[in-house]
């Protein structure tokens, strides 16, 4: 009985970490989970996304494939999306006190913010997330 109990309690607490927050779009959920459990060379968290918010887009691992994230969720950020770039550090020049001039190019934030949110059944991006071409 107490293993039996154990398992179950082990099992809730797995689905509610890994459980899609109210309005979160696939994207910001596949980016958090990728954070906390790294990438373990499949789809899982985008199959998890899709069973616990989208489960009529049955052809969803398809169609980021067809985007250039065939093998697993981190192609998603490598081929497929990308932060939007008003969240991008802009360009600049700094000057250095010997008159050393530096540019710096614009980079993408260290983190994102959370997410803008998304229609629950949706599998699009929110405006955080801009598709690579």
């Amino acid at each position: 009985m107490a293993i039996v109990q154990a398992e179950s309690i082990v099992q809730n607490a797995a689905r509610q970490v890994l459980a899609p927050r109210a309005a979160e779009c696939l994207v910001c959920y596949v980016d958090r989970l990728l954070e906390q459990h790294g990438c373990d060379n499949t789809h899982r968290f985008t199959e998890q996304y899709r069973a616990a918010s989208a489960p009529r887009h049955t052809a969803l691992v398809k169609r980021l494939a067809r985007m250039g994230a065939c093998c697993c969720d981190c192609e998603i950020f490598l081929n497929a999306y990308r932060p939007a770039w008003n969240l991008w550090t802009p360009d600049r020049r700094v000057e250095a006190p010997d008159g050393f001039v530096e540019f710096i190019e614009s980079s993408p934030p260290a983190s994102m913010p959370p997410c803008a949110g998304v229609p629950r059944g949706s599998v699009k991006p929110c405006e955080h997330w801009e598709r690579i071409w």
